[in-house]
Formats: C-alpha cells, structure tokens, sequence
C-alpha cells in the first residue's frame, strides 16, 4: 500500500530500514510486531517539549495523538469526466452503504472528503480492521479501494503527503522534476496536473528520480498506471544531479532548467509514527543532525536545477526543526537574495497548519541543547553546525509534515556548482578501480543495480511503422520518431510511445545519467493470419494515439452492448457479431478483421464534461471482443452499472459462515498491495 511519505535516508553515506531510521540494513533486524510496540520515548518527548514545537497546553494531546492509529486516506484519480463518473460511484454506493452503518459506540463512521482537497477527490475514512472483517459495506468498500487501486483509478496515500504536489500548482507545460521520487504517489499526483486539461500528450514532463535502484521500481509501478507518455524515471543522487541537455531548433543544445521541482527528501521520519511505531524504539536526537547536511545539499542542487520565476517545495515527514526550518534558512542565508519563500496560506482552503518556527534550539544526542554554536562542547562540534543556529522568518509547516515554498528571483552566485558528463564518467571509473581492489579493501557504497535495455527510438523510415501507419490510417500529424522499442535486434515485441520533449531528453542525456524507464505501451505484436497488420492496440497508450488514428477502425458502441463485451472473459469464445445491437453490426459489417477501437459516451449531469471511454478491441471473422485486464473490466462495469458479482468475490459471506466469534477473528482484512 502506498499510504506513506516515509523516505527512508538512502543517499550517500545513509542506508536506513524503511520506518526505522537511524538503523543500517545490514544491522541486526530487531523489529517487533506493532501490537507489542510500546509507543514511550523519554529523549522524544523531552525534545520536542523544549524544542515548543507547539503550544505547552497542546503538547499532552500533540503526544497521545502521535500514539493513535492513522486514518485511511484515498484520492480518485483519471480525466475529468472519468473522475466525477467515479466520485458518483464512490458516493453513491460506497460511503452511502457505509455512513448507515452503526459502529461499536451507535455512531456512523467517520468518513468524509478532505475539505482543502479540489472538488471532493480526496477522502478519509476511520476504520478499523475489526470494523472490516464485521461489516459488510465497510468491506467491500476495503476491497473496492483495493482493486481500484491495482487500476489505476483510486491512490490510496496519506493525507499529508497529498499537500505538497498542490502548492507546485503544476501546469500542463512545466519541466517538472521530483527529486527524491520513491515510491511514487507524489509523482503520480504530478502526472495528473500535467494531465489536468485531459491533453493526451501535454508539452511538459515529469522526470522522476531516486538514489535507489530498487525503490526506481516502485516508481516505475506507480507511473505506469497514469499511462502517460511525459514521464521518465531516472537512477541517480539527488545531491549531485547532473545537468541535464535539450535541443534547441537551431540544432543546439541548453541547459535544462525546470518550472517546478519537488524536494522530498530524505528524513528521520518521526511525523509518520502513527503509522510507523517502530521509530518510538529507534529515534535519537543524533538522527536530525546526521540528516540536516545531506537534506541541505539535495535542496541546494535542486534549487540549482530550478529556472528563474520557478517554483520549488520542499518537504519532509520529519517534526525537527533541524531537517526543517534549519535547512531552509542555511540555503537562504547562502544565497544572497536570489529565492524567496512564497506564502501559500490562503492556497488550500480549509487545512488546518501552524506556521514554522521562528526559532529552535539545537540538541545533541545526550539532550543538551544550544542557542548558539559557541556553547557547544568541543566533542558535539563535527556534529553541529553553525549554519543550523539560525532563525527562518516564514514558512508553512502541517504538524507532522513540513512544507516550505520557494520561489527563484534570480540565478544563484559564483558558487553554482555544475555537474556535466564527465562527473559521472570520473564516477564510473571510481568504481572500476574499487572493484580491481581485494575485498576487504574496497570501500562500502551503494551497488549499481539492474543493467537496463536500450531505449531505441524508430528512425525517420522504419520498417515496421508503414504497416502501422497504413492499417489504423494514422494521421501524418504524429511523430513516428517518439516510439520506441527496449532491443536493437530481433522482433519488435512492445512499442513504446513518449512525448518529443521526453525523447529529446533521453537521447541527449543516456550517457550523462541512468535511464530506468520511460514510454507508454502504445503497440503490441499480435501476429495473426487473419491480420494485416502485425500489431494492436494497446489500452495503455491509446488515449495518447487516439486522437490520430483514422475512423475507419473506430466503433461507437452502445452501453449494453459494451456490458455484454465485458462480462465475457473467455476469448475463444467472444460474443458474436449477430448478437450485438444492429448499430454495431452495421459499423463493423465492412471492417477487416484486426485491432480496432471501442468508443463508449455518456453525458453527465450537472457537468459539461462527458464521460468518454476508449477501449481497444478486436474486430474477429465473426465475432468482437475487448482487451482488458480484470481490474480494468471490473473497473468499468462498476461505472456502467453492470453486474461484477463474477468477478467480485465477496469473502464477508464466507465469514458470515464461520462458526464462533474466535474463528472470525482469526481471518485477517485484505491488505493493498
């Protein structure tokens, strides 16, 4: 489940264990079921009460709060026709069917969309497992988020991790970048602004990083079910990202400076204890402190990388000053003028925040704290700096979250450091020479991960493309140059679609950084005797194509005909031509047998944005049917009104059949994945 802002230290010097920061991974795993976490921590709470992170007569209830439970939290996510298409849904069925239930206490649950989020596309809700393993409305609302989510459709992520993509207020032609990117629902939500204008491929992108390999990953999964072309994952440290290369008109080539860059970075994480109890038994004061130089170089690189009049955030799960307000004032402090912090209070509408800090003390790890660096004992003075005694005049904080907004008046000074291609050929041949020494003298760094295939990007004439082109009477208007394949010989298995501004930057930069993915599926090998085109359609990329593809293989189908198509789920027996509605037989009458695309519309009430459906099909000798994967199928029967009972296994009946209540309890709640 991908309901955490959690961003374990994975940059250099710093490996830390999910949610126990301050632990390395190749210590001694000493983690306890949460249930026997005992939430006490004697240097925690002395800290934070000297620190006056917040009111003395709150600060009782600011603890016990931290020792509860986290609520759920849900975004729906998808065009804007699609979205309140499935915000009746959620309502209508779900919350309704919930908010009638009584709990143990007599009262509803409390379940209601975040007031500060647009449009009621974000929700909380208050339940327990206990309460889902004994309701049924509660449960098959818990296995509806779940499949949803697997769609595409629903982003289960924590309330306060939503804020920070907000206040970027991202536009469909900003160069977005997410610097500290795993595992992805920020740059999920990034994507969705890029969109926001249900333009298939908007001029902008979001190019998203993380220093770990593996985490690149998580990335990769979260991006792909936005199915968007303007996206790229990228492997690299954030502290010294390359400077990155486009093609201007002329021929030349430009720096990169991005509009909008999001700097979550890495944290001790104790703003996610109520999800994360385990950080009661590690937290240190020594975590902030160790934490306070990496965080500052990622911000200082990123302000960077950001273009004059650009926007960036910076944020972290952490409540230390010193990860927070600290590192805002260092960069300020060092940069002569040249950023200045926006004031995005009257931004969200209906959040509740107190403001930042104005001042705070420094402590070391046994507790004795500082107002300036002249106090400190010689022993604590490589650990705190000078540059973390200083007063920020404003920023916004959320409680158990940070968020600062910078704006870039000007370019920084003379201390710009740059990073070109060759920083990181004198990288690799670093690593060249650590593998040549014996074992027990090489020194521990971060392993290089999985080596990727080539982005391959079609050439002016390709050969399969005429067959393509030809089959779907593609329009001249598109760029054959931005698809691409991942092998350089062989069958064109997968072909891959980006923006030209995305295929711009991979071309430019494939030597300068490591390239994790890019591209939406857009075609795929379908060889087939009856076909005169080798490839289909994908649904993943076929918003982005559609708007090019000819009318000739384009079919409007009415909404009981497109049930009929989605309840059949064997394809050696799709349903045949003859027994759909007359209005879909006379389309297809004179349609070639291949890959074809299905259009279903619907107008909504009270909106002037329809819902439109695009979904790939196949036109057979005798029969028609639609590619969908399940959670997609199950997906849009719930928007039409269809029956899912074949697809909708509903567990709760089973435990309704258990015997006892000790057997019931022993049945654990579905969990996302």
């Amino acid at each position: 489940e991908d309901n955490s802002n959690l961003k374990p230290p994975q940059c250099e010097g710093y490996t830390f264990l999910k949610g126990e920061a301050g632990q390395s991974n190749q210590a001694k795993d000493t983690r306890k079921p949460y249930t026997d976490i005992i939430k006490e921590n004697e240097k925690f709470i002395k800290y934070y009460e000297t620190q006056n992170v917040c009111k003395k007569d709150e600060f009782d209830a600011f603890i016990a709060s931290l020792k509860t439970d986290l609520p759920a939290t849900f975004r729906i996510t998808g065009s804007k026709g699609e979205a309140r298409k499935m915000l009746e849904t959620v309502q209508g069925q779900f919350i309704k069917d919930c908010l009638n239930q009584d709990g143990d206490n007599g009262e509803s649950p409390n379940i209601f969309p975040l007031p500060w989020y647009p449009n009621k596309l974000a929700w909380q809700l208050e339940l327990t497992r206990k309460d889902i393993r004994r309701c049924e409305a509660y449960y098959k609302l818990h296995n509806f988020l779940i499949s949803e989510t697997e769609h595409g459709t629903i982003s289960r992520q924590e309330t306060v991790s939503m804020i920070p993509p907000l206040l970027l207020d991202v536009q469909p032609h900003h160069k977005v970048l997410d610097m500290c990117a795993a595992p992805g629902s920020k740059t999920a939500q990034l994507l969705e602004m890029l969109h926001a204008n249900d333009d298939p491929i908007p001029s902008g992108y979001v190019i998203a990083n993380d220093v770990d390999n593996k985490r690149c990953y998580m990335l990769v999964h979260q991006a792909k079910r936005l199915n968007s072309p303007c996206v790229a994952v990228i492997n690299h440290d954030s502290a010294i990202l390359p400077n990155l290369s486009a093609s201007l008109p002329d021929g030349s080539t430009e720096q990169v400076q991005f509009d909008r860059i999001l700097c979550d970075v890495p944290c001790s994480g104790d703003g996610t204890l109520r999800k994360n109890p385990d950080i009661w038994m590690k937290w240190t004061p020594a975590n902030g402190l160790n934490l306070h130089g990496i965080q500052s170089r990622i911000l200082r690189r990123g302000v960077e990388l950001l273009t004059v009049g650009g926007r960036l955030v910076y944020s972290t799960c952490s409540i230390n000053p010193i990860e927070n307000e600290a590192v805002i004032h260092r960069l300020l402090s060092e940069t002569d003028g040249a950023l200045q912090l926006v004031d995005v209070s009257s931004s969200l509408p209906g959040l509740k925040y107190e403001p930042g800090m104005e001042s705070w003390l420094v402590g070391s790890r046994n507790l004795e704290f500082y107002n300036s660096y002249e106090e400190v004992d010689e022993k604590w003075q490589t650990t705190i700096r000078p540059q973390i005694m200083r007063i920020l005049p404003h920023h916004q904080n959320t409680g158990a979250f940070f968020v600062a907004v910078l704006e870039k008046l000007k370019p920084l000074n003379s201390k710009e450091r740059s990073f070109k291609a060759e920083d990181a050929t004198n990288a690799n041949k670093k690593r060249e020479n650590d593998d040549n020494l014996p074992q027990n003298q090489r020194k521990r760094r971060r392993k290089e991960g999985y080596r990727e295939d080539p982005f391959v990007f079609f050439e002016e004439k390709e050969a399969v493309w005429d067959e393509i082109k030809s089959f779907y009477e593609i329009s001249d208007d598109f760029d054959s140059k931005c698809l691409l394949t991942r092998c350089r010989i062989g069958k064109k298995k997968n072909i891959y679609l980006t923006s030209n501004a995305v295929r711009d930057l991979v071309i430019q930069n494939q030597s300068v950084i490591k390239f994790i993915n890019t591209g939406v599926k857009a075609f795929v090998r379908c060889d087939n005797k009856n076909m005169r085109c080798a490839f289909r359609i994908a649904n993943d990329g076929l918003e982005s194509i559609y708007p090019y593809i000819g009318d000739s293989r384009k079919i409007d189908i009415p909404k009981d005909d497109l049930i009929a198509l989605l309840l059949n789920d064997d394809p050696m027996k799709s349903p045949p031509i003859i027994s759909l509605s007359e209005v879909v037989q006379k389309q297809v009458e004179n349609l070639s047998p291949g890959s074809c695309v299905l259009i279903y519309k619907e107008e909504i009430e009270n909106s002037d944005v329809p819902f439109i459906i695009h979904i790939s099909g196949w036109r057979g000798t005798t029969s028609l049917r639609c590619y969908m994967s399940q959670h997609s199928t199950v997906h849009l029967l719930r928007l039409l009104g269809g029956d899912i009972s074949k697809y909708d296994v509903n567990k709760f009946k089973k435990l309704e059949g258990d015997e006892g209540e000790e057997k019931e309890e022993e049945q654990p709640a579905v969990d996302a994945k």
